[in-house]
């Protein structure tokens, strides 16, 4: 259901150093006026969103996408990107992975002329998710990267509040910057980002592409901020990033990652199987996890298994990638009292993997005394039921969360933005297991 707005300013284009001064014209024009009384800033927090969307505006570019830039991988996005996929003989899956934005890129540097404008409307910025902006953010600054010329930084200032819910009608208002420059011109521009992250209120930055400490604007941003925020469904170098974001915790702010948020309904069932009493010495009886996950990302797959693996104290001693149809990725662990763990990860085709790269398909914990299969309501994990052993086993249905996007789970999240120890602990022990490769 859409929360309802009241507009206070539109979009206005201004100079870099007239935002302040516009935005205070804008709350000065309310506070001499009968408005007083019932729109107020908010005050409790602030936010600055990279978000570069490079891929829609590859798809305009190359003339396979007509719609806005808006970072929505709705039904246009990927019937565009459908189209791209068999132009260029990929295999067509709707989604944006990390071959067909690597084609895309390579057509656009190789293309002998230079290729128009995007003519695309750029809806980046122009509002926030109804998610976040019941939140009350005090300012959202959003960080446009746009494609071609480099001709400095544009801004855009506007002013909404979201209706709440009271008896009191009493609107608590957003003020959005919205700056726009291609990706080199965005980096000179930093110091001036900083400035305007209000000092006194928590800051977030949500980094809506993969995270990279050696580029400069990610680097200022996040040194300066009490919480980085990143999605590794979108991370095209999975394992690297991986790393990159434990190393990130280790010497700056805190890290969440929207994608753990997803595992949450496994974390849980698995959880809940074992805790009756008559299950609860199967735990250190297990000797071997499989792990079905939707091919093209294997970050879920990869914090389930840290996660388990930080619980049992299971330390990593082996990492094989192993190929084949599924991708196997084969882990080996050993126990606090020396027995031998492995584990399997593999990467299921799937004819759509919705918006989400990735999400989990079926899990199997095992042990010559015991076995137990949770699988997606969805997709439902005929490869672990497969082979009559399976019949012995307890099986579940695991419910994924009602909302798996990333505006959702970003309202979740600046509800709790404070460390997150069980994810930290279990992405110490992913890294572990990347860094036996």
């Amino acid at each position: 259901m859409t929360t309802p707005l009241v507009t206070l300013q539109k979009p206005k284009d201004v100079s870099l150093d007239e935002i302040e001064a516009e935005l205070n014209e804008i709350w000065s024009q309310y506070k001499e006026g009968a408005a007083t009384s019932s729109i107020g800033q908010a005050d409790t927090f602030c936010m600055v969103v990279y978000e570069p969307e490079e891929f829609q505006q590859l798809l305009a570019t190359l003339g396979f996408y007509d719609g806005p830039i808006d970072g929505i991988h709705g039904p246009r996005t990927r019937v565009a990107v459908q189209a791209a996929q068999r132009a260029y003989d990929l295999r067509v899956t709707g989604q944006i992975d990390s071959d067909t934005l690597g084609r895309l890129r390579e057509e656009m540097a190789s293309n002998p002329t230079p290729l128009p404008t995007v003519p695309n409307p750029d809806d980046r910025g122009f509002s926030i998710s109804d998610a976040i902006g019941d939140q009350n953010p005090r300012r959202i600054i959003t960080l446009c990267p746009i494609l071609g010329e480099d001709t400095g930084v544009k801004a855009q200032v506007s002013a909404y509040c979201p209706v709440q819910k009271s008896m009191s009608g009493h609107l608590l208002c957003c003020e959005y910057i919205t700056l726009r420059g291609t990706k080199q011109a965005l980096e000179r521009v930093g110091d001036l980002v900083l400035s305007l992250m209000l000092p006194a209120l928590p800051k977030f930055v949500w980094w809506k592409a993969t995270p990279n400490p050696e580029q400069q604007l990610f680097a200022t941003l996040s040194s300066k901020c009490n919480c980085i925020v990143v999605d590794s469904s979108y991370f095209s170098d999975v394992e690297a990033e991986l790393v990159k974001i434990c190393e990130l915790k280790d010497s700056g702010p805190f890290v969440a990652d929207l994608n753990w948020h997803r595992i949450s309904p496994w974390q849980e069932l698995t959880a809940a199987d074992f805790d009756p009493l008559e299950h609860r010495d199967e735990l250190m009886s297990i000797d071997h996890i499989s792990i079905d996950y939707e091919k093209g990302n294997p970050a879920q797959a990869l914090m389930f298994l840290g996660w388990v693996a930080s619980r049992l104290n299971w330390e990593p001693i082996e990492y094989k990638l192993t190929g084949g149809i599924y991708d196997l990725r084969n882990i080996t662990f050993k126990s606090t009292d020396g027995r031998t763990i492995s584990a399997e990860l593999a990467a299921i085709p799937t004819a759509d993997w919705g918006e989400i790269q990735g999400d989990l398909v079926g899990l199997r914990l095992s042990s010559d005394q015991f076995c137990s299969i949770l699988c997606s309501e969805t997709t439902g994990c005929m490869r672990m039921e497969a082979g009559g052993s399976a019949q012995a086993c307890r099986t579940e249905q695991v419910t994924s969360l009602s909302d798996l996007r990333a505006e959702e789970l970003m309202s979740k999240q600046l509800q709790r933005w404070g460390r997150d120890n069980l994810y930290e602990e279990s992405l110490d022990v992913t890294v572990k297991i990347l860094k036996l490769q």
